[in-house]
This record gives C-alpha cells, sequence and structure tokens, in this order.
C-alpha cells in the first residue's frame, strides 16, 4: 500500500534576540517533521544576512531588536525575498511596530505565547501562501486605527463596494481570524472556492495579506 505523497517540509528562520526566545521556538517547532529549523539570528542585520544565504520558506521574526529592529529587516525581506514569508512576533496584544511591519508586507503575526498547534499551524499556512492571524491580536491591533480615521472610512467603504456579496463575507470572516478551512465550514463552501474568493478580494482591494483585508473591514466599520 502506498504511503501517499510526502508534505514538503517547511523550512524556518528563527529572529529574536532573546536566546530563550529562541530556544522555545526551536523546541515546539523542531519537533513537528514537517517544519526544519534551518537558522537562527539575534539581531535583524545579521536575520537578513542569514536569509540571504539559506533562503528558507518562513522567517519568525521579533520586531525590537539591536542593530536592526524586525520592522526594517521585514521591509528589506519583502524586497529581496518575496519567497520567504515573515511572521511577526510580538509579545504585547497591540505594539504599533507590528501593524507597520504588516504594512511593509509581513505575512501575518503572532503573540510569543501562541499555543504550539497553533504556532505550527501558523507556519505551514504561511509558507503555503496562506498566513493566519491570530484572533486575539487581530482586534486590539486595528482598534489602534480608530483613533485617527481621517478618510480611511470612505475610502475603505468605496474598496468593499467593488466586492460580490459572498467575497464580502468572505472577507469579514478573513477579518474575523478565521482560516481558510473555518470559512469554508462556517459559509457551506468547498475550501478550493474559499481560496479562489480570498484570491479576488486580495486583488480588488489592491492588498498583500489577511491582515490588510482585516485593516480595510474595519475602516468601513463592517467589524
Amino acid at each position: 500500500m502506498s504511503a501517499g505523497p510526502l508534505r514538503p517540509v517547511t523550512r524556518v528562520v528563527l529572529v529574536d534576540d532573546d536566546p530563550l526566545v529562541r530556544a522555545g521556538l526551536r523546541l515546539l517547532l523542531g519537533g513537528d517533521p514537517g517544519i526544519e529549523i534551518v537558522g537562527e539570528a539575534g539581531d535583524g542585520r545579521c536575520g537578513v544576512d542569514l536569509v540571504r544565504r539559506v533562503r528558507p520558506d518562513v522567517v519568525l521574526m521579533d520586531i525590537r531588536m539591536p542593530r536592526m529592529d524586525g520592522l526594517e529587516a521585514t521591509r528589506l525581506l519583502v524586497e529581496e525575498a518575496p519567497a520567504t514569508h515573515v511572521i511577526v512576533l510580538t509579545t504585547f496584544d497591540a505594539d504599533a511596530m507590528v501593524l507597520d511591519a504588516l504594512r511593509a508586507g509581513a505575512a501575518g503575526f503572532l503573540l510569543k505565547d501562541t499555543p504550539p498547534e497553533r504556532l505550527v499551524a501558523s507556519v505551514r499556512a504561511a509558507a503555503s501562501g496562506e498566513p493566519t492571524l491570530s484572533p486575539s491580536v487581530t482586534a486590539s491591533l486595528i482598534a489602534t486605527l480608530a483613533a485617527d480615521p481621517g478618510g480611511r472610512r470612505a475610502s475603505a467603504l468605496r474598496l468593499l463596494d467593488a466586492l460580490t456579496a459572498r467575497e464580502r463575507e468572505v472577507a469579514l470572516a478573513v477579518a474575523r481570524g478565521l482560516t481558510n478551512a473555518e470559512i469554508a465550514a462556517e459559509l457551506y463552501m468547498g475550501l478550493a472556492t474559499v481560496k479562489t474568493h480570498v484570491s479576488r478580494v486580495l486583488a480588488k482591494l489592491g492588498v498583500d495579506n489577511r491582515v490588510q483585508i482585516a485593516i480595510v473591514t474595519h475602516d468601513a466599520g463592517e467589524v
């Protein structure tokens, strides 16, 4: 009997100035046979150099580090290594620099105390181009935008008006932090259909990732 196709190994780099955090992440992720830790760095500059050499699938990137912070490192990697997906790590629910990193092109963000199963799932998802959000952080993070709405609501509403009713439902589900599989179950859709809708939402809103979908829906007053 055939064992079926093997899942490709996701290659991960850890960038954090705290060696204990790196050790914890290495322990949590290294136990999964589908994930390989291919390098570690203690600051953003070393992290960028390491990624240039080993070209991992995913980088777990701390924000506040010496020499070069995670924000600048993320910007460089998005430009130089678009095939590598950066997941921002944060200690707090609403770190203003996380929002900047996401706007710079980071694939998503996680709290450092994210449960192991969620951490593994998020790394795998990011590697396949489907970064997942941490629901507990999403609401806190996008709420920081409310203090300075400016003309964002009108602009966001115009963007959402370009979506079909079904695409709008998918966008709102993404904004709540649901994965594609969870959206499929909630909206009674096939997984492939959800992925198609998400791709169309990204294109119509002119954004790069799922967090930015959440920001648009928040600006529009939809969540």
